[in-house]
């Protein structure tokens, strides 16, 4: 099924292409394949351990991995051998390969429509895979090395290209065996297949393994092998619906910082929510004491030492009490920062007379409803307009809200700034959910259809609720649940950008300029408050104007990623604890 080097690495040995042949086939040599071949990826080494004459020399090459880069040693021969030679230095990856042989592939009826698989062309390209590549917790790509091979017939870089707006949303990888070292079972495999978190288009995945396997088909190849994590059950499922069977095939990596989750699973077993867990990671990684103290709420203890301190999520017991008041309560909030000198919208309360509301109202429309204290999006109501509108959505919010505040709608860019001891840590572009017609499909199922994607790229923590406030923007824009979007016609299906209600969130914190992270430290200085979450309203990024929507004490973290945001927070609880990782590749 796969090719084993002898000890003359001139020769190989090969099985036949049934699974039954792998036990029983006779074993026929081949001459001649490369010997020693190692293929660069962009973001690490393939090194084919079946081409070496020893898995001693294997593991000389696997110990050189480079430093933020991931080498994968694949067609191991007695991965248990191989590394209890090293078991301080490599591990057996918890991952099951599978296999695609051409004759059994079936070209699909129906392509997916609205996405274009094509060529890595240009270099300004690869920061936009990379931004896709980090979202998913995977290596990016290395720019020079990648720049070199965009038109390598060993090495096959491909992007998925929504129709749409033109943006990128996939990345895959393959490699030609042929071309890599004269593989005589002409085989091929798949690496790094990565769909952005933000994709609206349903089969981008399934896009790009397709045209993988019908590339090499067409160049002859006879199979396609790719690696999978174990527990992936999507992607899985992706792949047997296409006819890949697994084969006992392996791979072996290095012990470091990127791997380390797959050899300690102990220290990574999912505890938390997403915003949670993502802290006590960190925390494990540098040996500091976890104790959860309620799970549901996410509430923990870390310990190092005799430095004790209590966390909800990002909210630790380092906020004073006051701080916390203060952006709990958005009024309060307004308050202090409008004496500061902070630029903030228009605000009422509806407890005020209703003479001032009115007028209020007469001045400042459109307008924006939301309570006093809330979170996560929830119980905000934007755009309103009309006196009607806005007189029933406070009766109707006064149900389950004491206290609601009218405020006058600004627009521009929605950001969120994470600040972190007086550090600016991250920042991110909010998007309010939209989706994009396929001319067949039911609005109701294209916002079921993204809601789960979304879910499944934040450990279902975002999902889009279809409720009053969604039939609200779709009645505003004619239409109903049962309306069929066009081909091709975006639809936006909510007025907020919140995360926790379908927002998309795009890291911009390379590019927000310095005036707006001097704002941002001005307004955590103004608070003292030690962590948290500012969302701005930004016209221009080019411009110095904003205003301040409101100010968070419990910022989800793991929404900023790749930004070090859980390791800023660790470093500011436990300072002593900076430094790296135990398992540092050389």
């Amino acid at each position: 099924m796969t090719t084993h080097a002898r000890k003359d690495s001139r020769y190989i040995k090969t099985i036949g292409p049934s699974l039954k042949g792998w036990k029983n086939s006779i074993h026929n040599y081949k001459k001649i394949i490369d010997d020693n071949t190692i293929v660069q990826c962009g973001w690490g080494r393939v090194i084919f351990a079946n081409t070496f004459a020893s898995a001693e020399e294997v593991l000389q090459v696997l110990l050189k991995e480079k430093r933020s880069q991931r080498d994968i040693a694949f067609y191991v021969n007695d991965p248990h051998v191989f590394t209890s030679l090293a078991t301080q230095d490599v591990f057996l990856d918890p991952s099951h390969t599978y296999r695609l042989w051409f004759e059994k592939y079936r070209a699909p009826k129906r392509p997916t429509k609205g996405v274009i698989v094509r060529r890595l062309q240009k270099k300004k390209e690869i920061q936009k895979v990379n931004a896709i590549l980090q979202s998913r917790g995977m290596v990016p790509l290395n720019t020079e090395q990648t720049v070199k091979q965009l038109n390598s017939r060993k090495v096959l870089t491909l992007v998925a290209e929504s129709l749409h707006d033109g943006n990128i949303v996939g990345f895959v990888t393959g490699i030609d065996h042929k071309m890599a070292f004269n593989d005589p079972e002409n085989g091929s495999s798949l690496w790094s297949l990565a769909v952005s978190p933000n994709c609206q288009l349903p089969g981008v995945g399934t896009a790009l393994v397709r045209y993988l396997v019908e590339f090499f088909q067409a160049r002859g190849n006879s199979y396609l092998d790719l690696s999978v994590m174990h527990d992936n059950q999507e992607a899985i499922k992706m792949y047997e619906k296409l006819n890949f069977v697994r084969v006992p095939v392996y791979c072996v990596k290095r012990k470091n910082t990127i791997n380390e989750k797959l050899f300690t699973p102990s220290k990574f077993q999912k505890h938390l929510n997403p915003y949670g867990q993502i802290i006590i990671n960190e925390a494990a990684r540098r040996g500091i004491k976890i104790d959860i103290i309620d799970k549901p709420a996410a509430i923990f203890q870390l310990t190092h030492g005799a430095r004790s301190i209590k966390c909800r999520e990002s909210l630790s017991d380092q906020t004073t009490s006051v701080a916390m008041s203060v952006c709990a309560d958005k009024r309060v909030t307004h308050r202090v920062l409008k004496k500061a000198g902070i630029k903030m919208p228009k605000q009422i309360s509806t407890q005020e007379p209703k003479e001032k509301i009115q007028k209020f109202i007469e001045e400042n429309r459109p307008l924006v409803l939301k309570p006093a204290s809330g979170e996560q999006g929830l119980g905000v109501k934007v755009g309103l307009n009309t006196k009607k509108e806005i007189q029933q959505s406070i009766k109707e919010y006064s149900q389950y809200y004491n206290d609601l505040i009218l405020e006058e709608m600004v627009r521009g860019l929605d950001i969120r700034v994470i600040v972190i001891n007086q550090e600016v840590v991250a920042a991110a572009k909010r998007e309010p959910p939209s989706i994009v017609g396929d001319g067949r499909s039911k609005i109701s199922t294209l916002i079921n259809k993204l809601s789960r994607r979304r879910a499944a790229a934040t450990g279902g923590e975002s999902k889009i609720p279809i409720d009053d406030e969604t039939l609200r923007v779709l009645k505003a824009n004619k239409k109903t649940l049962d309306s069929v979007l066009p081909m091709g016609e975006e639809l936006k299906v909510r007025n907020t950008a919140n995360v926790h209600t379908g927002g998309l969130i795009l890291d911009i914190t390379e590019e927000l300029p310095t005036y707006f992270k001097e704002i941002a430290l001005k307004i955590a200085s103004s608070l003292e408050i030690p962590v948290v979450g500012l969302d701005f309203m930004i016209p221009d990024l080019n411009k110095k104007k904003y205003w301040l929507i409101e100010a968070n004490e419990r910022p989800g973290l793991a929404n900023h990623e790749p930004q070090p945001t859980a390791e800023k927070f660790i470093d500011f609880l436990f300072p002593m604890t900076k430094k790296e990782a135990v398992y540092e590749a050389d």
